[in-house]
């Protein structure tokens, strides 16, 4: 799904036209989910909408639902939007206390994610925890950049937004890489010795 060049310029439109392409009968929770992919790749995970939502607009065109997976689908999506809020408003990026403490429950979350794909092929888990990464890195970043906050507190930013950038691109390296940072004489020196305690 990933290789096709989507035409639409609005999720309807997307939605419809990835509907036309998968070129099916009837619509239940594995077409929702190919939607939901393209979405996700053409306008980034905001633009996501709910299996239920995708559902009515497909059935507005014309789709013949198979109703109880939608529900099952719907439900499954809702309950993980909820877990992940409630798992990213236990995240705090805004000191270095915090953010060692995040970064350790972002490592338990992606190593538990990293089970469950084992034993089924379901990537929403991991591409919703990056999402919450970045947008954990957009907001360090832009504390670092603040003319608001004192400076030390900038440097304690961007100093996150560098463990999370170094999290996006190698997460299977992270904590090595983390426990190395912390023990390094330049970090000990602009942090202070209990910061890498």
């Amino acid at each position: 799904m990933g290789a096709t060049k989507w035409r639409a310029r609005t999720r309807r439109e997307l939605i419809i036209e990835v509907w036309e392409h998968l070129d099916c009968e009837s619509v239940g929770a594995h077409e929702l989910e190919q939607i939901q992919q393209a979405l996700r790749e053409k306008f980034g995970a905001g633009a996501l909408e709910s299996p239920a939502s995708i559902a009515r607009t497909v059935a507005d065109e014309g789709a013949v639902l198979r109703h109880p997976e939608v529900f099952d689908c719907d439900l499954k999506w809702r309950k993980q939007n909820v877990d992940d809020l409630k798992f990213s408003e236990g995240l705090d990026f805004s000191s270095l206390p915090g953010a060692f403490q995040s970064m350790v429950k972002l490592e338990e979350r992606r190593l538990e994610l990293q089970m469950k794909l084992q034993t089924n092929d379901d990537l929403r888990g991991l591409t919703q925890l990056r999402d919450i990464v970045i947008r954990a890195r957009k907001y360090s970043l832009l504390r670092a950049r603040s003319k608001i906050i004192d400076p030390p507190q900038r440097d304690e930013a961007k100093e996150v937004s560098q463990w999370l950038t170094i999290w996006l691109q190698a997460p299977e390296l992270f904590s090595d890489w983390l426990d190395l940072r912390r023990r390094a004489p330049e970090f000990r020196k602009k942090f202070g010795r209990e910061e890498s305690e």
